[in-house]
């Protein structure tokens, strides 16, 4: 391995347990709480399956997650649009948590680049996106991938992650998914 692998490796796992710890506290439960809400509160209305993927969980897993979201008062089912599945949705409550979640990660990783000139955040900007595109093989890892992220700071026609798993679709970059397949809103 050598030193910029090691680097990368350490500020991945600095950074990715910095936001974990901040999901958490935000949510106030451990787990895939806090990128529950994060989820929910940028894409309302998911299903159980469509949530499931980008938490990487089972669907019983899921169901419980969503159980205990309810029972804290922080989501709500109601009738899918087919009339057999169950769309989540966050509450007041719900979406004020979810709001904390995103806040206290923009906060760690604003901190994290704070030393950064904005030319090093500039070059640093189109390696990550080569980066990023470069390890995202398909829809179900993009979702997963971005299951954290602040869709307004980084729209869809823009994300690396969505046009690498539109081109590993074969959508052309379009953007347009097969119709099983959960999408963040534009």
């Amino acid at each position: 391995m050598d030193r910029l692998a090691n680097l990368l490796g350490a500020t991945a796992l600095l950074l990715g347990d910095g936001v974990l710890d901040k999901a958490t506290r935000s949510a106030g439960r451990a787990g895939a709480t806090g990128a529950a809400l994060a989820v929910l509160a940028q894409d309302p209305g998911m299903s159980i399956e469509q949530l499931r993927q980008p938490l990487g969980l089972s669907q019983s897993a899921t169901v419980r997650l969503v159980d205990s979201l309810v029972a804290d008062g922080l989501a709500r089912r109601s009738p899918g649009p087919d009339g057999r599945t169950v769309s989540v949705h966050l509450t007041r409550s719900g979406r004020s948590r979810a709001r904390s979640v995103l806040a206290g990660r923009a906060e760690l990783l604003d901190e994290a680049l704070s030393d950064l000139s904005h030319a090093e955040r500039a070059a640093l900007t189109g390696l990550l996106e080569k980066v990023l595109a470069g390890l995202t093989t398909d829809r179900a890892q993009a979702d997963r991938i971005c299951r954290l992220c602040d869709y307004g700071s980084c729209p869809q026609q823009d994300c690396p992650v969505e046009q690498a798993a539109c081109a590993a679709a074969g959508t052309g970059g379009t953007g347009a998914p097969a119709p099983t397949q959960p999408r963040r809103p534009q």
